[in-house]
């Protein structure tokens, strides 16, 4: 395989992830209370995919291009530290409530850290791609499910702390783009570092977001209630990853 097919992989992936910032506008079209309904499944089933693309696809992948050693479950544990560093020290928190549901933050300070947070998911995928351009394309698609629900609740913060939605939409876009930043860095740095050790790192990345900071969101449910069918989507998210992995061994 030629180098050309995974940076061109990555470029693809990297403008179609920055182009779900876009997501957001759905709360404008279809109102804050539909889209209400909807916030809380997806999360689950972005969960559920993240934690599948961590265990069938990312620690499977580090592990045959690394071996079983302490290196990469090591890598593992830094990538977990590293978002649990960034939620703390830029008291920045996913949080894919509807607007209604934050407390008003700074703006700004929540780009830096989306932009943040993107530059590293790019490194990572951008390895996955480097690795095998089929399990890069799956890594993609188990952070898609997660920028989803991200973006509308991003966007709901922006406009909720006073930002035109115009101006949020845009804002969003240019955070995002530090995804295709952070895929082109990682395909570069490839030729002169083995980035082998980005797949366990994205592991612990996707493990974090998708346990510690989505779990608690959907267990909550609607008003505090909590709901069986939110189980249920995060259910199918993670079989959803477990399927992709036997069909990628398959072939």
């Amino acid at each position: 395989m030629s180098t050309v097919e995974p940076l061109a992989a990555i470029l693809v992936a990297g403008l179609a992830m920055s182009l779900i910032a876009f997501v957001g506008a759905l709360v404008l079209l279809l109102g804050e209370k539909r889209v209400e309904k909807v916030v809380l499944p997806l999360v689950a089933l972005s969960s559920g995919s993240l934690i599948g693309g961590a265990l069938f696809h990312l620690l499977p992948g580090g592990v045959a291009r690394m071996g079983n050693v302490p290196a990469v479950y090591i890598a593992v544990a830094a990538g977990f530290l590293c978002f649990l560093f960034l939620e703390h020290v830029l008291y920045w928190h996913h949080c894919h409530r509807p607007a209604g549901a934050h407390r008003k933050p700074m703006g700004l300070l929540l780009l830096i850290g989306d932009g943040v947070h993107n530059f590293i998911g790019g490194l990572a995928i951008g390895a996955a791609f480097v690795a095998d351009v089929r399990l890069g394309a799956l890594a993609w698609a188990a952070a898609a499910m997660h920028e989803i629900p991200q973006e509308l609740g991003d966007f709901g913060v922006l406009v909720h702390s006073g930002w035109p939605p115009r101006h949020a939409l845009a804002a969003n876009f240019v955070s995002a783009l530090t995804f295709p930043l952070g895929g082109v860095v990682a395909w570069s740095s490839s030729s002169v570092v083995d980035v082998s050790f980005l797949l366990p790192f994205a592991a612990g990345n996707f493990l974090y977001i998708g346990a510690a900071d989505l779990v608690p969101q959907f267990r909550e449910g609607r008003e505090g209630r909590p709901a069986l069918s939110n189980v249920l989507w995060w259910a199918f998210g993670l079989g959803l990853l477990l399927l992709a992995a036997v069909l990628y061994q398959d072939h």
